[in-house]
């Protein structure tokens, strides 16, 4: 998938721990391992909001695109 989720890298800046995240933010720990390992589909703007305001981050900081490669060479 393009977009890749940074979440464990600003858990590790932050010193915090998943469960501490996932209650300050107000979401089960098992919902946001599926958040953080890149198998959701999608993220509503409340909970990212709520993931920045106690990570102290941009949305930027946790979410990133990066394109997708097919194998084949360009040229």
């Amino acid at each position: 998938m393009p977009i890749v989720v940074d979440i464990d890298v600003m858990l590790a800046r932050r010193k915090m721990p998943v469960g501490v995240l996932a209650e300050r933010v107000g979401i089960t720990p098992a919902n946001l391992a599926v958040l953080k390992n890149g198998r959701a589909k999608a993220v509503r703007f409340s909970t990212l909001a709520a993931l920045c305001e106690v990570l102290d981050c941009q949305p930027g900081d946790l979410l990133r695109w990066e394109p997708e490669t097919d194998g084949t060479a360009d040229g």
